[in-house]
């Protein structure tokens, strides 16, 4: 009987391959345009200015403070109501987008925050103007602190796009609910579907420590 099931996963292989690809693309075009925002949001966050902190705060903290499958159902199902018609795919891509950017803007402003008050003083100084002294004195620095927890941030973010399947995105959980339909063993099917979750994120989790084990010796060495 297990031999029969898993000949049966075998042949339906393709279709978890095809899950996997709108899974790596939900995941991916959300991380892209979370990351975009995160960023610029993160940067305005960082400043002294109470009335660009404020809403971007109050934003962030409703995002990271309510479940992501609430978010999902109030974009696609809610947003009609008001006019704004999405498909499953856009709406999963503007769910991940606005939950991506609320986590990521809290790294970005850490490490905008960290970089020592004497190098914005210093590239004053230097008569650099606000976008200057961004792009070649404090992000250069800052990236030091942001990058392992971004990347760390990303592999979440990605077993997060999991959750998209409620709206009826064909990726990889999906796919898995519908295939324990047809092969009554949840166990392998859902192994499957968790090897190839695996697949992603794994490497991004090597580059996370590695990132994280350079950064410790660089302050060893200072």
């Amino acid at each position: 009987m297990m031999l029969s099931y898993f000949q049966r996963l075998i042949e339906i292989l393709p279709f978890f391959l095809k899950g996997l690809k709108m899974t790596v693309a939900v995941a991916g075009l959300g991380l892209i345009i979370g990351t975009l925002f995160g960023f610029l949001l993160g940067i305005l966050r960082a400043s002294d200015k109470k009335w660009l902190t404020w809403p971007i705060g109050v934003y962030v903290a409703l995002i990271r403070g309510t479940p992501f499958i609430v978010q999902i159902f109030i974009i696609f199902f809610i947003l009609p109501d008001w006019g704004v018609q999405l498909d499953a795919f856009p709406a999963a891509i503007l769910a991940m987008s606005i939950l991506g950017a609320a986590f990521i803007c809290e790294i970005v402003a850490g490490g905008v925050k960290a970089v020592d008050r004497g190098q914005w003083e210093a590239a004053t100084s230097s008569g650099l103007n606000i976008i200057q002294k961004l792009r070649f004195v404090i992000v250069p620095q800052a990236m030091q602190t942001i990058l392992p927890p971004l990347v760390g941030q990303y592999v979440l973010l990605i077993k997060d796009s999991s959750v998209v399947s409620v709206i009826g995105v064909m990726e990889l959980t999906r796919v898995g609910w519908l295939t324990v339909v047809r092969i009554p063993e949840g166990l392998m099917v859902f192994s499957l579907v968790g090897v190839l979750y695996f697949a992603i994120s794994y490497p991004l989790i090597l580059l996370s420590n590695r990132m994280e084990r350079k950064m410790s010796l660089g302050q060893v060495r200072l």
